[in-house]
């Protein structure tokens, strides 16, 4: 299983976007409270940097 740059970018941006949406599910279905705005940032912020691992792929 050759794994290049490319192949370990989009791996990790899948790995990424998928800990995001569970974050954000996280935060909008068992953390309604305060707690909820920290994991719902963090779950952008995950989605965010899966974007730029997925924009990077190619150029590295």
């Amino acid at each position: 299983m050759g794994l290049n740059k490319n192949k370990i970018l989009g791996y990790a941006a899948i790995i990424m976007i998928i800990m995001g949406c569970l974050l954000i599910g996280l935060a909008i279905y068992k953390y309604a409270d305060i707690a909820g705005y920290g994991f719902g940032a963090t779950g952008v912020g995950f989605l965010a940097i899966a974007w730029v691992f997925n924009a990077l792929k190619g150029r590295v």
